[in-house]
């Protein structure tokens, strides 16, 4: 669970970031924006702040957000049903972001959460830089982190199931629940 006050919080301080970046929102944009602390309560060290360009019933673009050394945990887009899951490619426009893939062990630049050894297990590093595309075939097992300037990506996709995702950490509620939200928000 998170605020309502942190969550807005965390909100204004991506849609800067994005527009920092030199990519422009329109005032729609902005009021999308939403963050996932998944029920972790932590949203500042693991968690992600995310604006949904599109989503139709077969693609999506989003603009995923992290907060300087925020991590999203680690997790993989499972097949459900006759699909085979989410297919994803990451592709970074500003900021330090540190990908984990399975492979080799090459862990330098990012860290684990404290406390969290069992839970990231994905080990292989891959430093993105901006402009720099990372392709995620369905079923990876994956998690990312931001260095000490957070990062912006853009995330394009195949049909979204997000809350079908799995997460390594036993932990996780996949839905956020923002307390002391106005119900007409959430």
């Amino acid at each position: 669970m998170i605020k309502f006050e942190e969550f807005k919080e965390v909100c204004q301080k991506s849609i800067e970031m994005i527009e920092e970046a030199g990519l422009l929102l329109t005032p729609e944009d902005k009021e999308k924006m939403t963050a996932a602390d998944f029920g972790l309560n932590h949203i500042k060290k693991e968690g992600v702040q995310i604006l949904t360009m599109f989503q139709t019933g077969r693609i999506a673009g989003k603009i995923l957000v992290l907060l300087p050394n925020q991590t999203e945990p680690e997790h993989w887009h499972p097949t459900v049903g006759d699909d085979a899951g989410k297919e994803e490619v990451i592709r970074a426009i500003s900021g330090e972001l540190y990908f984990y893939i399975p492979g080799e062990d090459t862990m330098k630049h990012g860290f684990i959460v404290d406390g969290k050894e069992d839970c990231y297990t994905m080990r292989n590093e891959v430093v993105m830089n901006p402009g720099d595309q990372l392709e995620l075939p369905a079923g990876t097992k994956h998690w990312f982190q931001a260095g000490k300037k957070g990062a912006v990506m853009y995330s394009f996709s195949t049909t979204v199931t997000d809350l079908n995702d799995q997460f390594t950490d036993p932990n996780i509620v996949r839905g956020t629940i923002v307390e002391g939200a106005p119900s007409s928000d959430y």
